[in-house]
């Protein structure tokens, strides 16, 4: 995030898009419907789905699944031909303006409405409301990222936020909310293919040469590593032999998951470390019992960049250790000696090589936290990002032409799928589900299917179905409901027994390797029921 969450109250306009927020994201959510009700803060929701937070918004544009950089490129056309850019901004702080101006030309509202199927006059509406608020933010999810053209997908978003000028000052901005707790902290720490903590490089000889002194080692690779997708890839072809999970389910997270238990089962040597035997822990060779975020002590750093301490409520439980010591008992067995006597230590080693974090030890986010960048130990942190310029110079405008899904609807398979998550539940179900209360409130996954489509299919609510891609088949109970349109249909991945992950696509962004969870094509048919009528 660019900004901050309390700025949500004080903007003049919320554009929220692909984002299930009040579900989700729940305490954003109500900090939007606040800003709504008592601020009169104009809210825009795009998304495909009728959500909550859809329906506390001044407008809802509901395009097909897939088709982001359209719509994107369709309010930026209309933005500049209504005069409503921030020419100022524009000038002064960006460049490559007029190829975006030539590019987002064709994207009419009518040229737009033919892609997307949102209504012309609709997308003009959303347009205005965004462009001649005071101030303005955008806030998305995965329905944003998770697509082939994902990466397309957040530079049309960057290339509206730089157009009208919200950037750079608060109550604007570009604003990711990330989906599970402390995802933002695992990146900035490196948990990722091409970095070392606070995003720096490993292809940078200065950067790799600083981590090799800080280590005491001289052989740091070069090379980018994989993404997950990536490895489950090399798993499944037998060029990579082994891996280690983290508090990781890609059993149930994973896109095609027969491809991944597959990939799993051909590894040589298998590790994961959790709090439960999830789905992937059954297939593992070896199970090291973590913590669970109770029984330790350590930092959190959340969507808005800010970092914060949490203390430990109760004992370790069994034989399970905090994940830091798992580690370093690992890296001391295998020969390189890791000795750390706290998390402050490592806090402290953290912000020694990691600029971002320069000012933070555990003293001084005791409390509310501090919001990188924070440069060193009288740094207040920071509440927004690019003030006055962009770490680069000047904001520079991308050309981005639309391109349709990896797999969309035909003959064979006639539905399109997008997935997502629910309020009761929580991503693959390891934890959400072993709670009673939850799990009774919504004890099984269900495939939302619109009223049109359920007189096609002859099905009503309750009724099983099979479903079925082209990568593999589950059966679910039918849920008929106006959240999803004509044509689409819905599910969670939070269930075990009706997996929506068995179905989906794992085709990639080319550039940041997400899958395109978003979008596939099935198929649907009734399950006939044997009657239960006994002579």
């Amino acid at each position: 995030m660019t900004n901050s969450f309390s700025e949500i109250e004080q903007t003049g306009a919320l554009l929220v898009i692909g984002s299930n927020t009040t579900e989700a994201h729940p305490v954003v959510g109500s900090a939007m419907k606040r800003a709504v009700k008592y601020n009169g803060t104009k809210l825009v929701v795009i998304d495909p789905r009728l959500t909550d937070i859809a329906r506390t918004a001044h407008l809802h544009l509901r395009p097909t699944p897939g088709t982001n950089i359209a719509y994107l490129n369709g309010l930026m056309n209309v933005i500049i031909s209504e005069d409503l850019h921030d020419k100022k901004f524009i000038e002064e702080r960006t460049e490559d303006f007029e190829a975006l101006k030539k590019t987002v030309e064709k994207y009419t509202p009518e040229y737009v409405e033919e892609i997307t199927g949102i209504p012309a006059d609709d997308l003009r509406e959303a347009a205005r409301i965004y462009a001649t608020a005071e101030n303005a933010m955008i806030f998305y999810t995965m329905g944003i990222t998770q697509h082939t053209t994902g990466t397309g997908n957040v530079m049309s978003v960057a290339n509206l936020a730089m157009l009208t000028g919200n950037m750079g000052s608060e109550g604007t901005g570009v604003n990711p909310l990330r989906g599970q707790s402390n995802v933002q902290g695992a990146c900035d720490m490196g948990a990722l293919p091409n970095v070392y903590p606070g995003y720096q490089k490993v292809t940078d000889d200065a950067i790799r040469e600083k981590f090799q002194k800080a280590w005491g080692v001289d052989d740091l690779s070069p090379k980018v590593g994989k993404t997950i997708i990536e490895m489950m890839n090399g798993a499944h072809d037998g060029s990579i032999k082994a891996i280690y999970v983290m508090g990781e389910n890609p059993m149930m997270s994973d896109p095609d998951v027969n491809h991944v238990k597959a990939g799993l089962e051909n590894l040589d040597f298998l590790v994961v470390q959790d709090i439960f035997l999830s789905e992937t822990a059954e297939l593992a060779d070896v199970v090291l019992p973590a913590a669970s975020f109770a029984e330790k002590y350590g930092t959190l750093t959340n969507s808005e960049r800010r970092v914060q301490l949490w203390h430990k409520a109760i004992d370790l439980v069994g034989d399970s250790k905090p994940d830091w010591e798992i580690i370093c008992e690992i890296s001391n067995r295998m020969g390189y000696e890791m000795k750390y006597d706290s998390p402050a230590e490592i806090m402290d080693e953290i912000a020694s090589l990691t600029p971002i974090y320069g000012g933070m030890s555990h003293d001084r986010i005791e409390g509310e936290g501090l919001q990188w960048p924070c440069l060193d130990k009288d740094h207040p942190g920071t509440k927004f990002l690019h003030k006055g310029k962009f770490s680069r110079g000047r904001g520079k405008f991308s050309v981005v032409e639309y391109q349709p899904p990896f797999e969309m609807p035909d003959e064979d398979y006639p539905f399109l799928l997008t997935t997502g998550r629910m309020l009761y539940h929580f991503h693959t179900g390891t934890l959400s589900r072993r709670s009673s209360g939850l799990d009774e409130h919504v004890p099984e996954g269900k495939i939302e299917i619109s009223p049109q489509d359920a007189v096609k299919l002859g099905v009503a609510s309750d009724d099983l179905v099979e479903v079925a891609s082209r990568r593999g088949e589950l059966v679910a109970k039918v849920l008929v409901t106006d959240k999803s349109p004509a044509g689409t249909v819905f599910m969670t991945f939070h269930f075990r027994e009706a997996a929506a992950n068995l179905l989906t696509v794992s085709a990639l962004d080319p550039v940041a390797k997400i899958p395109e969870y978003k979008v596939c094509a099935v198929k649907i048919e009734p399950v006939k029921v044997a009657s239960e009528t006994k002579s």
